[in-house]
């Protein structure tokens, strides 16, 4: 290209971010979205979006032109050749050269789609199933109401999502377009590829959870309706069935486009848009998992703390903050592990594919190792599906005439099942796939690296039991303390639970690491590939995926069954006149109300302990998922380990630096996610103190509701956007002061985000279910005794659904941008070393600037009015 072709097409990716950016923020403050029985509702969604917008769209704007300036000394000092393992050179090889059972690579790969279309059948199929499961229209219409809510709220993010996905454009932009292009391809033809597969990722982990909202708020006003026949197994049956419908789903759409991508995009060009999907779904993830975070929590915190204050009964139909309650469960237990879902598994298989293509030398051995992942990955599905059918089966005929069921016993079941099953198709698998792979041995040490990996998912939820599960000693202290010490006891007691379980937790996945490594070590792994170490700790997280739809489906458990307590309260089906007779002539019930909400409140136990199963394991994948997807990085920056690998030690003081700097990061993000939550919830409590009328009115009025809808909206918002800048000018910061700090840096945020995140979700679970026990176990209602495990609880709930299950996808994005952004530093660095160090100055200035906001933009003002 030409001098003059340079500067239009650097002009061309400058422009076209901002211009998104622009049509969105318009679009966010002008849209009219929802129903007209909702439009209050949505307007309270799109207000809350338009008043931060109109305050931040300026920042939002000089932010991209300072990102696009500050980077156009790069195309300056350009190279005309780009040396180095940068994501742009892997090829893929031809997958119809290697035969696998009859046929090549690439004709059985044509086969999995067809399992993948089956596994999207069986969610849509549950999905109908669920929607015409009977239900009384006041249960129904409460849950319409929720889904209506999360729908706007849903719109408003997806918008936001794209306006923060313009900061990511321009980098990509400069990095395929100019500093990687694809060998021998034209930048008009593949920089508008790759900005469409990190679109698709948004997409994917957008569109999940838009299916999960719905899938869920179909369960939960069904699950409430069931309960008033008394018997528990229905309470258990419908919300797995949803949660396996969001599991089958999820895992089904991130295989079919990951698939897609393989057979149908051109080899040169596949290894780039994978990068770009991978990119985009973990942005998706990280500002839902975010925003969801903070929004639920204050909700919750602001509904719960009426109970104290008033003497009131969980989900009050009075209480105005019940309705962003119920949204929140959803924007944050159910948009949040959806799309944090889908990004974890696609991100963990792009590591392993990018390991693959840089690590592995021979053609043959590449094309043997992606064919068996991608089957392997088909055998997910069929293992999941299969336990979920026989586990249904045992616990139908074992539960379903009974009227007192442990809702917790199907569920361990069911995982135990599953990990079984998941370990004997791997070994199969594998013996049928590669039986002469290396030496003849490799197929059973890879089949038991994976099963490692499944193993934890399976160990790793009883671990987590021990420390949150209503019957475990934990929870039982936390009761016990609370009882003589109130608050202050039971919180410490929690604080302990969450620190055991860090020890405990940590070893086992050490443990599990540790014995996939032993069986990596020998000469066989040794002369296929380099560092066959890191590839054994990558398959270790993909066995963590190994029962994928089962681990979702417990997941999305608990929001369902949270949620249908609240149906029940607000639906106010009680009060109905004649509705005895009425559910007895239209539905043959002969309702049990009281035993209805004993058993919603107790499924409601199970369900916070098995959500809390689900955040350990997803956060040791992207920790370990990120260690095998840094390799990529090293790799680049040794040019395949042959320079530079002594400066990947302690004794090089920049990497100790890194080491440091990633710590410092995450604790600021516990604090800074949980600074949103807290003047949020402030505001809320404030506004609903003031406005909750209990004479008089069975219901809160809608203007109340939606102004509480509002307020979580406005600091869900500020929240994930001071966030989002300060971890991406961060990453920028440090992989530009110097490239072995920044592989430091993404090594430490790993360690350190893994133990924080275990021990803030463990502890948080542990004061959710000490509350539970004092309201199913000991009906201590309205007791100083509930009082204090109710603190404990709001102390909880940003511990737990904030700060701890939004360190995966932060970890997972900063490691994946950080793959354009260090390669960018190092080609300004080898021609003008000054102004890469000015630049990072320049960067993490920005970053500390959103850093200080995130905490001085975001305190409590007594003098600010709602």
């Amino acid at each position: 290209m030409t001098a003059q072709e340079w500067v239009y097409y650097f002009l061309g990716a400058s422009v076209l971010p901002l211009v998104v950016a622009a049509f969105f923020a318009r679009q966010v403050i002008g849209s009219k979205t929802g129903t007209p029985d909702m439009q209050r509702f949505a307007a309270a969604m799109k207000d809350g979006a338009a008043m931060f917008l109109k305050r931040q769209y300026k920042t939002v704007t000089a932010l991209l032109a300072l990102l696009v300036s500050a980077c156009a000394p790069t195309l300056a000092y350009a190279q005309p050749e780009h040396a180095g393992g940068g994501e742009a050179n892997l090829v893929l090889p031809d997958l119809s050269t290697v035969n696998f059972l009859g046929m090549n690579g690439h004709a059985l790969l044509m086969i999995g789609l067809l399992f993948c279309v089956g596994g999207l059948l069986f969610g849509l199929a549950i999905y109908v199933q669920l929607k015409n499961l009977p239900v009384h229209r006041s249960m129904r219409d409460i849950s319409e109401l929720i889904y209506e809510t999360c729908k706007t709220y849903l719109v408003t993010q997806g918008k936001f999502i794209l306006l923060l996905w313009a900061f990511i454009a321009v980098i990509i932009a400069l990095y395929f377009g100019w500093l990687a292009p694809v060998p021998g391809k034209s930048i008009g033809v593949t920089l508008p590829i790759i900005l469409g597969f990190s679109l698709v990722g948004i997409a994917g982990s957008y569109g999940v959870a838009w299916f999960g909202i719905r899938v869920n708020t179909f369960a939960n006003s069904r699950t409430a309706f069931a309960g008033l026949k008394g018997k528990p197994y229905p309470l258990f049956a419908i919300p797995l069935k949803a949660g396996m419908s969001i599991g089958m789903l999820l895992i089904s759409v991130e295989l079919l486009i990951m698939l897609f991508i393989l057979l149908f995009i051109p080899a040169d060009y596949a290894g780039p848009c994978f990068i770009g999907f991978a990119i985009g779904e973990s942005l998706g993830a990280a500002a839902l998992r975010i925003a969801g975070g903070i929004f639920t929590k204050i909700a919750d915190i602001g509904s719960d703390l009426m109970k104290i204050v008033f003497k009131i009964k969980e989900d009050d139909a009075r209480n105005p903050g019940v309705i962003a309650d119920c949204t929140g469960d959803n924007a944050g237990d159910s948009v949040g592990p959806s799309a944090d879902g889908f990004e974890t598994y696609g991100v963990t298989g792009v590591a392993l594919i990018t390991f693959i293509l840089l690590a592995v030398k021979d053609p043959t051995t590449q094309v043997q190792l992606l064919v068996w992942i991608f089957v392997m990955r088909v055998a997910m599905l069929i293992s999941s599906s299969l336990a979920y059918f026989v586990n249904g089966a045992i616990a139908k005929a074992r539960y379903a005439n009974s009227d007192e069921m442990d809702f917790e016993a199907p569920l361990t079941s069911l995982v135990w099942i599953t990990s079984i099953v998941s370990i004997v198709l791997t070994y199969i698998v594998s013996f049928y796939m590669i039986p002469t792979l290396g030496d003849g041995s490799l197929w059973w040490k890879l089949a038991s690296i994976i099963s490692c990996g499944t193993l934890a998912g399976a160990l790793i939820p009883e671990l987590v039991k021990v420390f949150t599960s209503t019957k475990s000693g934990h929870v039982q202290e936390i009761v016990t303390s609370a009882r003589e010490g109130g608050a202050s006891l039971g919180i410490l007691s929690g604080i302990v639970a969450g620190n055991m379980s860090a020890y405990w937790l940590g070893l086992s996945m050490v443990a599990l690491m540790g014995l996939g490594y032993y069986f990596s070590t020998g000469a066989s792994m040794a002369v296929l590939m380099l560092a066959p170490a890191v590839f054994a700790f990558g398959l270790v997280a993909f066995g963590f995926l190994g029962m994928g739809p089962v681990t979702i489906a417990v997941d999305s458990y608990g929001p369902v069954t949270d949620n249908a307590q609240s149906v029940y309260e607000l639906s106010l089906i009680e009060t109905v006149p004649n509705i005895e007779a009425e559910l007895k002539r239209d539905f043959g019930i002969d309702a049990k109300f009281e035993r209805a909400k004993h058993l919603l409140e107790a499924n409601d136990g199970a369900g916070n302990t098995f959500k809390a199963t689900a955040k350990p394991v997803l956060i040791g994948t992207a920790v370990v998922g990120a260690t095998t997807m840094t390799f990529s990085i090293i790799m680049a920056l040794t040019h395949g380990l042959t320079t530079n690998v002594d400066k990947l030690s302690l004794l090089h003081a920049p990497f100790m630096l890194g080491l440091i700097c990633g710590g410092a990061v995450i604790f600021w993000f516990a604090g800074a996610s949980m600074q949103a939550v807290t003047t949020g919830a402030y505001r809320a409590v404030e506004f609903i103190k003031a406005n909750i009328h209990l004479e008089g009115a069975e219901k809160a009025s809608v203007t109340d509701s939606k102004k509480v809808v509002e307020i979580c909206t406005k600091y869900a918002q500020k929240g994930m956007f001071n966030i989002f800048l300060a971890v991406f000018f961060s990453t920028l910061a440090f992989a530009f002061m110097e490239p072995f700090l920044f592989v430091g840096y993404l090594f430490s945020i790993a360690i350190f985000g893994l133990y924080q995140a275990i021990f803030m979700a463990n502890a948080g679970g542990a004061w959710d279910n000490a509350k539970k026990v004092v309201e199913v176990d000991l009906k201590q209602k309205g007791t100083p005794l509930h009082d204090a495990t109710v603190i404990g609880d709001t102390v909880g709930d940003p511990f737990k659904d904030t700060s701890s299950v939004a360190m995966n996808p932060i970890i997972k994005f900063t490691t994946l941008f950080g793959l354009l952004a260090v390669e960018l530093a190092v080609t300004l660095s080898s021609n003008h070393p000054m102004l890469t160090h000015v630049l990072a100055v320049g960067f993490f200035l920005v970053s500390v600037f959103f850093v200080r906001k995130s905490f001085y933009g975001m305190r409590i003002d007594s003098k600010e009015s709602n």
